[in-house]
């Protein structure tokens, strides 16, 4: 049986050009230290809280105002025996129009219920997305969620 990776979504009153720019701003929604550029595909930034979590994203698709999708190519999480369990995992940004909104449809592809680390990090990135990056797009700006 395939475990599913992890999903969720949020509907905004914005316009799917400001989902696709708030979600490229990383900086303005994922907290801790963003090193690197997010606007196209190729770019590469590292993402770092703390000593708990390091992960490097490279873009590997940019489809403006519909979709974005990360590579994780490097990671490390402290708190894991199996430190590198989200290396070779994708983030992907799915945007559409739903009944005269926006909806944002976030996969975490990879990040699958037999990690280790699945219960800590996809509360996180329920935390991230529905709190930190709806906010950044309907008020411009992200929430302190940790």
């Amino acid at each position: 049986m395939e475990q599913k990776s992890f999903v969720t979504s949020i509907l905004v009153d914005k316009s799917q050009a400001e989902v696709f720019s708030s979600i490229n701003n990383v900086r303005g929604w994922w907290q801790g230290e963003i090193v690197g550029n997010s606007d196209k595909p190729g770019d590469e930034f590292s993402y770092q809280m703390g000593d708990v979590h390091f992960s490097k994203q490279k873009i590997v698709e940019l489809i403006p105002n519909l979709k974005v999708v990360w590579l994780v190519t490097e990671s490390n999480l402290s708190f894991a025996k199996k430190k590198d369990e989200w290396t070779n995992t994708k983030i992907q940004f799915d945007i559409s129009s739903v009944g005269g909104k926006t909806k944002l449809a976030f996969t975490h592809h990879g990040l699958v219920p037999a990690f280790e680390c699945y219960g800590d990090c996809s509360g996180a990135w329920g935390l991230l997305i529905e709190k930190s990056l709806f906010s950044f797009i309907t008020t411009g700006k992200g929430v302190d969620v940790f």
